[in-house]
């Protein structure tokens, strides 16, 4: 996403530039060169920062770990992103998912910009020492470029609250007595963290999915029965029945996902499936999430992979291989893993009508416009899994007051932004042909340009 021929990014500022009302006072060849502008701004990001991080082993050998952070666009706020700690991390992945959190801010009206940040390594493959010193010499490899008003890091793939407090602890040791609480999100609770953080994103994406199905069809029933559109039928077609339901990942984000589902009467979910980075475990009677959960949570996050672990757990399921989640004739597929899981080579055998991004970009371009014009509804990553920077960013607010919100407090926060979104975006998807991902885009970009234009950056 960071060529400047992005259709998407393209299509979004053309449907703008035509729109009168948007930004009605620049007009004529000033407002074809503004909004060219724009295209080149965010087709690139402002800062690309890489470092090799030399790292001594518990064994005796040196390695050298390569590292980054991009800082994409600040027009909004500080640069806010986490860190992915993962062996496929590389530069070109970095630079798309800040640009995606760009977009996600502007999405959702939070007062950030878009970062993001990553490690190429495996860590399960690090003991507990190893890496504790990795993070301490990430923070002081890119110390000069982060802070709580400049950059502020957060949890990603492979890091948790753990690599956070350990990060901020040797940020304020390297910025002896300046503000420390707001440099880094997704810290611990005790360590100055938000209640509610490390659900925020499942929680948020479970959210998108039960207000598309059941809060704003319980509103509208009527103009979308009325309605022509597409999406508006697929919508329809599952709203007000019980529903299959498979969810791609059992991470921190997907776990929590599944719990939600599990445990929500709204929508009568049936949870049939859940998969991870080594199987698919599936019952169409519907699994036992919570003792899932529990498993994982003692099992360093991964799944029963033997009979026997399901028997001694009391839980009935069937092992297939991590890759049948994908395919399984299912009302809702939610995809909490990585990128990429449905592309080109298998969109063609995606039976689910509505999938739900909680991963980053896990559904590639080609694969994502094949799937809308067959009605399938699409409920786009920077719309779905923005509870974590929602969270992260009542994190910081409380950081800095040092004043604390309940769970309660922060939970009812995120929903009421996340359904503001929804509400600003869902009537216009139902009113055009555009997909989900486009109208969100195009409310992003629209933001964005505003903001830029009237800081005078656009000309």
């Amino acid at each position: 996403m960071s060529e400047v021929s992005h259709p998407i990014v393209k299509q979004a500022l053309t449907a703008l530039l035509e729109r009168d009302e948007f930004l009605p006072v620049c007009k004529g060849e000033s407002r074809t060169k503004a909004f060219a502008s724009m295209e080149a701004i965010l087709s690139t990001p402002n800062q690309i920062h890489k470092a090799y991080i030399r790292m001594p082993l518990e064994n005796g050998q040196i390695v050298r770990i390569p590292a980054f952070r991009v800082q994409h666009n600040n027009a909004l706020g500080p640069y806010k992103g986490g860190i992915r700690f993962h062996e496929s991390v590389n530069e070109h992945e970095v630079v798309n998912l800040s640009f995606l959190m760009t977009l996600k801010n502007a999405l959702h009206n939070v007062p950030y910009g878009g970062g993001k940040g990553g490690i190429v390594i495996d860590p399960r493959s690090l003991s507990e020492k190893e890496l504790h010193t990795l993070c301490v010499k990430y923070v002081r490899n890119f110390n000069d470029i982060i802070g709580p008003d400049k950059d502020i890091p957060a949890p990603d793939v492979g890091s948790g609250e753990r690599e956070m407090d350990w990060m901020m602890a040797e940020y304020k040791k390297i910025n002896h007595g300046q503000p420390y609480l707001g440099s880094f999100t997704g810290k611990s609770v005790v360590n100055g963290g938000s209640l509610g953080r490390r659900e925020a994103t499942g929680k948020g994406v479970y959210f998108t999915m039960r207000y598309l199905l059941h809060d704003y069809v319980e509103k509208n029933r009527t103009n979308l029965e009325n309605n022509a559109n597409i999406f508006a039928k697929t919508t329809l077609e599952h709203a007000g029945r019980p529903l299959t339901v498979a969810v791609q990942g059992f991470g921190n984000v997907g776990s929590v996902t599944a719990l939600e589902a599990y445990r929500d009467q709204k929508l009568q979910n049936k949870i049939v499936a859940v998969s991870d980075r080594n199987v698919t475990l599936v019952n169409p009677n519907g699994l036992d999430i919570p003792a899932l959960v529990d498993f994982t949570a003692k099992n360093k996050g991964d799944l029963p992979t033997k009979e026997e672990q399901l028997r001694e757990l009391n839980v009935v399921a069937t092992i297939e291989s991590r890759e049948a989640i994908l395919t399984m004739d299912i009302d809702v597929l939610i995809l909490a893993a990585l990128e990429d899981q449905i592309h080109q080579d298998n969109w063609k055998d995606i039976k689910a009508r509505i999938l739900v991004e909680g991963a980053n970009a896990p559904i590639t371009q080609e694969a994502d416009e094949q799937l809308a014009k067959n009605g399938v509804v699409i409920i786009p990553d920077i719309l779905a899994n923005a509870g974590g920077v929602i969270v992260s960013y009542l994190e910081w607010l409380q950081g800095r007051e040092t004043q604390f919100f309940t769970e309660e407090e922060v939970f009812t926060k995120l929903y009421e932004k996340m359904s503001h979104t929804m509400e600003t975006i869902l009537p216009q998807y139902y009113a055009d042909p555009f997909a989900l991902r486009q109208n969100a885009f195009i409310h992003a970009v629209g933001r964005l340009s505003e903001v830029l234009y009237r800081q005078g950056k656009l000309y």
